[in-house]
């Protein structure tokens, strides 16, 4: 009896051992490879190469110069870039800051003596200077009472031979300016009775317009339209100046990361093109394990797990990951299987990004990732 229960016991074991192993989770491990992003690096400006200071396989840092290009004409067109800033900038300045002091008080010197002048014409001629005109006339034509008896005596005295020729010139010159100095003084007291004409009054009076103009402008200062031109040339001289300044800048290539050259072939005297790739630079700061898991252990794969990693090169260490990843879509494998057989070939693509503090990894080591609950 106490075999028969024995034998029953023995059995049991083995059933529940049979079950388990057939329904308990198996713990999945999928293969891949370490990977690291890439960077492609160029200059947004082609020209000749003059250095080369890394080569392939060198650790860089970020910002380190690994290839600078012949500076050709850009000193030369930057210099006349600030040139034409310079100008530009002086303008504002000049339309910002108005006239001086100095031309504002000689515009309105010049004011004060255009209108000093229409009102001295509209005033006309004072009674004093009517007198004056009229003392000169009586001067000039008493000058004229003299000349004409002493001229016809000259005349008589030269029938005689008493007089020469050359005196009686004399006489008959001094009569001739003494009749004309009476038609000027007549002509000046003419025009001082009839006073200022009409015509002068308003040229006059419109010099001084001018005049007020310019002296305002320069008391207020220049337009508004004036200053945000200028403004506007400023900005487009200092944009100028600045693009010349990047491509000064693009000269030297430098790395945007820290990370390793991955292919470099250039020399100096080489000639690159403008926005094309010169070298490539590895990223070690974040690498990964690319991986495809089949559909049935997709619950498996959620983003943000925390998984283990083995690879071929640490043998016996275990690395740390965290799926980053899951595509969206199944892939086939191979990807050209459609028939309906091959469905449970089915997969999905992950990421799993590494913890490496101590930068120990490298692209293209094997390794596996142990999935499973």
């Amino acid at each position: 009896m106490k075999q028969i229960l024995a034998l029953i016991v023995l059995l049991l074991v083995a059933g529940g051992l049979v079950f388990y192993s057939q329904w308990r989770p198996q713990r999945l491990t999928v293969s891949g490879f370490v990977e690291a992003h890439d960077v492609r690096i160029g200059s947004r400006i082609g020209g000749r190469v003059k250095e080369v200071n890394t080569e392939e396989g060198k650790d860089v840092k970020k910002d380190d110069a690994l290839v600078v290009l012949e500076r050709y004409d850009l000193d030369e067109r930057r210099g006349e870039a600030q040139s034409q800033l310079a100008a530009r900038q002086a303008d504002w300045d000049r339309l910002e800051h108005g006239f001086r002091p100095e031309e504002i008080a000689e515009a309105q010197a010049r004011r004060d003596q255009l209108a000093a002048r229409v009102a001295r014409l509209q005033a006309g001629p004072r009674a004093q200077e009517i007198a004056i005109a009229r003392d000169r006339l009586k001067s000039a034509e008493a000058q004229r009472a003299q000349s004409a008896p002493q001229l016809r005596r000259k005349k008589e005295l030269v029938d005689r031979g008493q007089v020469t020729a050359s005196e009686l010139e004399e006489a008959m010159q001094k009569d001739i300016d003494a009749a004309a100095l009476v038609e000027i003084r007549k002509q000046e007291l003419s025009l001082a009775v009839e006073g200022t004409r009409k015509e002068e009054i308003e040229e006059a009076k419109a010099q001084l317009a001018e005049a007020d103009a310019v002296l305002k402008l320069r008391q207020t200062g220049f337009r508004a339209e004036d200053k945000e031109a200028a403004k506007a040339a400023v900005a487009a001289a200092q944009a100028a100046l600045g693009v010349i300044d990047k491509q000064i800048k693009e000269l030297t290539i430098t790395a945007p990361t820290d990370g390793v050259i991955e292919s470099l072939d250039l020399r100096p005297g080489d000639l690159v093109t403008a926005n094309a790739p010169v070298l490539s630079l590895r990223d070690m700061r974040s690498k990964w394990v690319r991986a495809y898991v089949p559909e049935g252990h997709l619950d498996q794969s959620s983003i943000g797990r925390n998984v283990k990693v083995t690879l071929d090169s640490f043998p016996g260490r275990t690395f740390e990951g965290e799926i980053t990843y899951v595509s969206p879509q199944a892939e086939f494998t191979p990807r050209n299987v459609q028939t309906i057989e091959e469905r449970s070939k089915q997969v999905f693509r992950i990421k799993v990004t590494l913890k490496d503090e101590k930068n120990e990894l490298r692209p293209g080591m094997i390794g596996d990732v142990w999935l499973g609950k």
